[in-house]
């Protein structure tokens, strides 16, 4: 019998003598990977009936399932017959590399955790951030998920989202709705500001308590700028804001009013 030959039975031998660790192990593996998927879905509708928040479930059921994960990895590597602290240094080594790597997702893991903990906005929250605005469909690890006014979906990482600066439209129960209006310089104040608190106080969703307000704001080159504040509930702020201003503009217009552009104006800032 040749050398090589006896290389391949002794192969052959180890191999079929751990053929049964190998299946105990892939058993383990197969049979602990559905227990855990099992697991989590159990522990997210537990979560649901005892009316845990939305914004902290998919974070819960996520962490779970990750720490679930790792156990079951330890475990069969230990069947397999790695020992357990060799196996714990090639992962605080891969972790570490990995770490370097993925600093930014660190960092929105991070900010995540913050968001859940101090809950700057929660799930159905209409928020403006980053320069979107939009209702907050979900928190996640690393991102939140935001579905826009013009029905995009926008996806803002964590760390963007707790660095920068943060409306929440839906924390205040009210909110003033900023407009401006030009008036010619020959027209009365007072007869104008009847005119658009006439027209704008039937709107519904407008507020009788705050009152609607219209004062001058500034003079124009050209004309009077006025400042319209009607106030509406967060979820009917865009429904007044584009009633008003049509309603203004009829008004206006039924009244021989001339409503001209002036350079610089800004209509529709949110009041704060």
């Amino acid at each position: 019998m040749t050398t090589l030959e006896e290389y391949g039975i002794a192969f052959m031998e180890t191999i079929i003598s751990h053929v049964p660790t190998l299946l105990l192990a892939i058993v383990v593996l197969i049979i602990g990977l559905r227990l855990i998927n099992l697991g989590t879905r159990l522990a997210a509708k537990a979560m649901e009936r005892n009316n845990v928040s939305e914004d902290i479930r998919p974070f819960l059921t996520s962490m779970l399932s990750i720490s679930l994960k790792i156990l079951l990895l330890f475990s069969v590597a230990n069947i397999v017959g790695i020992q357990t602290t060799s196996f714990v240094a090639v992962l605080a080594a891969a972790g570490f590399a990995v770490g370097m790597a993925l600093q930014g997702s660190l960092s929105n893991f991070a900010a995540g955790v913050m968001i859940i903990i101090f809950r700057p906005y929660r799930t159905g929250d209409l928020i403006q951030v980053e320069g979107e605005m939009g209702h907050v469909l979900e928190v996640q690890i690393f991102n939140t998920i935001m579905s826009t006014l013009d029905n995009r979906t926008v996806i803002v990482p964590n760390s963007m989202a707790i660095s920068g600066i943060i409306t929440n439209l839906t924390v205040r129960e009210n909110l003033r709705i900023d407009m401006e209006v030009t008036m010619p310089y020959e027209e009365d104040f007072e007869k104008v500001e009847t005119i658009i608190l006439e027209a704008i106080k039937d709107i519904p969703g407008v507020l009788e308590d705050p009152a609607p307000f219209v004062g001058i704001h500034k003079f124009d080159s050209h004309n009077i700028v006025l400042a319209v504040r009607p106030y509406a509930a967060s979820e009917d702020y865009w429904k007044v804001y584009y009633e008003a201003h049509r309603r203004i503009k009829k008004a206006m217009s039924e009244n021989n009013i001339q409503v001209a552009y002036s350079e610089g104006i800004e209509l529709g800032k949110i009041g704060k």
